[in-house]
């Protein structure tokens, strides 16, 4: 596929950071447009920008100038493809302009992911999701749209969740999150608050998940989506980890399963063909025998960091079954999670946003 020229709003954040990290060497995609807040405009990005990572900074990627976070008024072209590391508040101004103006807007933010018209989509669980596109009036008058990622804490959870609801159905639903500290930004968490701490607390992360999960397992029918019938409770806590978010679930289903089952419908679950998807990993729920596992110092980088890790699979004398999910909140839970959705946007013909579907070569999900 001819690489597409795409942009990153918000690029000197961490998730900012992410997008460069993933999409430097990025068969479909390459980089020609940084912006950022009024501070960093007009700075290379490498004055701009404390990178973070644990790659070096592309030389090629320090010396470009960062740009307003703004369609109009930039130096050189703007991309008709942007990804978006905004705050929610910056993103509800900006990414309609964006969209406004002609760009496929593929958003990490949570401004518009329960907007009727929006489509918040993990390509393995709901890609079908997608043609809501169609429906915004930005798409109708410019060609541009947007596409959201769920809640950093609720993708590992839904990948888990899928092939259960499609063989079991769920009733109810109880998680408790264990969030590592990237989930809050850079500087995020200040160290005399999390060293040796929890805090129970993530503003609006609760419902967040609550609400994410019921669209994520929901139902398209025609131009809208039927939310998942079921009863979702969640207790959102930060620990002091670096990255990788850890869940423990307890589920009721609507139909009895074995422990079997339960880990054939996980083993057996690869909606995406990954050979034609670079981000894509091959097995998107993995399951790990051990007692003591899924960890995050362990298993976030499972599927170059884009699969979630299952373990713990007992019953529940509550509910029915309960187990620990993993997964690393910047890479499948922000950036990783864009990018596999931008590469899902390629091939069914919708990154060109003047241009109506095509017909996708592969199959991209339920």
């Amino acid at each position: 596929m001819e690489r597409r020229k795409v942009g990153i709003l918000g690029a000197t954040g961490m998730v900012g950071q992410r997008f460069i990290q993933l999409l430097n060497h990025h068969p479909w995609f390459e980089i020609t447009w940084l912006a950022a807040s009024d501070r960093s405009a007009g700075k290379t990005y490498g004055e701009a920008c404390k990178w973070k990572l644990d790659t070096p900074l592309p030389a090629k990627i320090a010396a470009m100038t960062v740009q307003p976070n703004v369609p109009e008024g930039a130096t050189g072209e703007l991309p008709k493809i942007i990804f978006a590391a905004l705050d929610a508040d910056v993103a509800r101004e900006l990414e309609p302009k964006f969209a406004a103006a002609g760009c496929a807007v593929i958003s990490n933010s949570s401004a518009f992911r329960m907007v009727a018209d929006v489509p918040l989509v993990v390509p393995e669980v709901n890609s079908d999701h997608l043609s809501l596109i169609e429906t915004q009036s930005w798409r109708k008058e410019s060609g541009g749209y947007i596409v959201t990622n769920p809640n950093c804490s609720a993708i590992g959870l839904v990948l888990a969740l899928k092939p259960l609801e499609e063989r079991f159905g769920i009733e109810s639903l109880f998680v408790s999150t264990m969030q590592a500290v990237s989930g809050a930004g850079y500087p995020g968490v200040p160290s005399l608050d999390i060293m040796g701490n929890v805090v129970p607390y993530i503003k609006n992360e609760e419902e967040k998940m609550q609400e994410e999960v019921g669209k994520l397992l929901g139902s398209l029918s025609g131009n809208h989506i039927e939310m998942l019938d079921a009863k979702v409770s969640a207790h959102c806590n930060r620990v002091a980890v670096e990255d990788g978010h850890t869940e423990c679930v307890s589920i009721k289903f609507k139909k009895k399963a074995t422990r079997e089952e339960i880990l054939a419908a996980w083993s057996e679950f690869a909606p995406l063909d990954s050979a034609h998807l670079p981000t894509a990993p091959d097995q998107p729920v993995e399951y790990d025998t051990a007692v003591d596992r899924p960890q995050p110092r362990l298993d976030r980088m499972r599927g170059n960091g884009m699969a979630a890790t299952v373990g713990r699979l007992r019953e529940c004398s509550l509910l029915d079954w309960k187990f620990v999910v993993l997964s690393h909140n910047t890479i499948r839970g922000a950036a990783g999670a864009a990018v596999l959705n931008a590469e899902v946007l390629a091939l069914l013909g919708k990154l060109d946003p003047l241009k109506k579907a095509a017909n996708s070569p592969v199959a991209v999900g339920a």
